[in-house]
């Protein structure tokens, strides 16, 4: 074996040990997706790990049938690697952007988004849990298919709705306007429309297949994914029955005279009346207002609950009553119920 020969097996086997150190050192994503076209979602551990992403996947599409004159920036800050591949490095949550490929004169010819999946911390980092202990809060003022999810961003990492699912059964796709404020999303089972709201801590929904007077064969299956300007994503899901998150807006209270008040069911709630009948609670208290913004809270008043079907009932008050408050759920379900309505008596 000449000289050559032994230098062009040394080569071969520093190559090798090189593919090993690679192989050990660094993996491939645990996954990876599509969010939507030219978004990536890479889902990782929190090791290093390398991603190829690709500028052109045809050969025509080269300059001169060569790819070393292809550039790419990552976030508009041109990088050294050349060619149609790129090697994205991962580490923990790092390693996500936008990454652009150009010709040699600078023209643009691809680019990839890519979002970091973080799954190796249970910790989320852009929702704060709601006062329910759940990071999306889901209600529906009726039975009229429509519901609103809301949620609260952390401060700190303020983040933006960057994909939204919502239906029932399996098979659903969903798809935004240019906006990317507005999605529909279609199945077998369903057809839902959401809008994002312009205060950006919620999302208004209607279920358009939606029949009030049908029971529910299929939860709702809601998800919201969350993007940060530091492209980490996290998803956020619930699940319900629209019977489930029902809560009817105030009662309205009236005096008729010293002894008499009128209820009446929340102009917003489901008709018929017969077929969608409230339970009332009233809560009496020999005292008028204690705490103005809260009048009903703390109150040691009996509560007496009542069901009626009619748009409007008449309760007798107790003759040393000085103040009420009235609160409804829906009568048929364990739902919620709706926020206290408060009137003096005195």
């Amino acid at each position: 074996m000449n000289a050559s020969d032994i230098k062009d097996k040394m080569n071969a086997i520093d190559f090798c040990l090189l593919c090993a150190f690679l192989h050990v050192g660094y993996q491939n994503p645990l996954s990876s997706w599509t969010l939507q076209p030219n978004t990536l979602v890479l889902n990782v551990n929190g090791m290093r790990s390398q991603q190829v992403l690709k500028c052109l996947h045809s050969a025509a599409g080269f300059m001169n049938g060569d790819d070393k004159d292809i550039l790419w920036k990552k976030n508009g800050e041109e990088k050294a690697q050349r060619g149609n591949s790129y090697l994205v490095q991962l580490e923990e949550s790092l390693g996500g952007g936008l990454y652009s490929c150009h010709s040699s004169n600078g023209s643009l010819l691809n680019y990839t988004v890519v979002l970091i999946q973080e799954d190796f911390t249970k910790k989320r980092k852009i929702l704060m849990k709601t006062d329910l202990a759940e990071y999306l809060k889901c209600t529906t003022q009726n039975f009229e298919g429509t519901f609103r999810c809301s949620w609260i961003c952390d401060r700190m990492r303020d983040g933006k709705v960057a994909l939204i699912r919502a239906g029932r059964g399996r098979g659903v796709e969903c798809s935004a306007d240019a906006s990317g404020k507005h999605w529909t999303c279609a199945s077998t089972e369903s057809h839902i429309t959401c809008s994002v709201d312009d205060s950006r801590d919620g999302i208004s929904c209607v279920d358009k297949q939606y029949c009030p007077f049908a029971e529910e064969k299929h939860k709702i299956f809601f998800t919201v994914y969350f993007r940060t300007e530091h492209f980490l994503l996290e998803s956020y899901s619930k699940q319900f029955y629209v019977s489930e998150i029902v809560k009817p807006d105030k009662v309205t209270i009236r005096k008729v005279n010293q002894s008499m008040i009128e209820l009446t069911y929340p102009g917003s709630w489901s008709t018929p009346h017969s077929f969608f009948p409230l339970t009332f609670q009233v809560m009496q208290s020999r005292h008028g207002c204690k705490n103005c913004d809260k009048p009903c809270d703390g109150s040691t008043g009996a509560k007496m609950p009542m069901a009626d079907s009619s748009s409007a009932c008449l309760f007798e008050l107790e003759n040393n009553s000085g103040s009420v408050c009235v609160r409804a759920k829906d009568a048929l379900g364990d739902s919620q119920w709706s926020e206290w309505s408060h009137l003096s008596t005195d």
